[in-house]
């Protein structure tokens, strides 16, 4: 049953050999599989990532991936110490504060990879 399975999401990228700096530079990230098809990440408790070579990267509106993490304010302001640039929102329902916003659930962040995709830090709160 797939709800006994691990997920993994596909990323697109128009450089895949600039993706991949990007991934290693700015969140840490290193291939544990890469194919003539794209490269393949792992992440915690068995989830990954696929990225894959396409000249239609960046133009998906809404969000491709999403990290779950403990402390969503720490998680960002670690990642802008690396550059990574978060977005900025104000819109019915969601406005971002210091570039995290309070939503039912939890709390988030978005920033885009060096492909333009938009990419989430999500803390799930009661």
């Amino acid at each position: 049953m797939l709800t006994d399975c691990a997920v993994m999401a596909t990323i697109p990228a128009s450089d895949l050999d600039r993706a991949i700096r990007w991934y290693d530079e700015k969140l840490g990230f290193k291939p544990v599989m890469e194919t003539e098809g794209g490269v393949m990440y792992q992440a915690a408790n068995g989830t990954g990532f696929f990225i894959y070579p396409t000249p239609n990267a960046g133009e998906a509106p809404q969000t491709l991936m999403s990290f779950l993490t403990p402390d969503v304010t720490s998680e960002v302001r670690d990642l802008k110490a690396l550059g990574v640039v978060f977005e900025e929102y104000d819109l019915p329902g969601m406005r971002t504060v210091d570039s995290i916003a309070s939503m039912p659930g939890g709390r988030g962040g978005w920033f885009r990879d060096s492909e333009g995709n938009i990419i989430g830090v999500f803390e799930m709160q009661d």
